[in-house]
């Protein structure tokens, strides 16, 4: 007996690959999920890419009037505060 087990990858072959481009410009050889248009490392799993709505337009309140005004005012009494200890010396 020489041969074995032969493999039927008929199916692995012939299945759909995935849409994406890699790095270098070629396409992503792996096979696209079931029902998906890419492979799994390409966004094709579950509860895979950005989340749902724009989470990074939320502003954390730096830049806020308020607290720009706020920072220029601590900015302007530290001012006037080394001024003062420059007179004194």
């Amino acid at each position: 007996m020489s041969g074995g087990h032969v493999r039927n990858t008929a199916a692995m072959v012939t299945s759909p690959r995935c849409g994406a481009r890699t790095r270098d410009g070629t396409a992503c050889r792996a096979p696209a999920m079931h029902g998906k248009r890419r492979c799994r490392m390409h966004g094709g799993a579950r509860r895979s890419g950005a989340p749902k709505g724009n989470r990074n337009a939320r502003r954390h309140g730096m830049f806020t009037r308020d607290s720009r005004a706020e920072r220029h005012q601590v900015k302007a009494l530290l001012e006037d505060a080394w001024g003062l200890l420059g007179e004194l010396k």
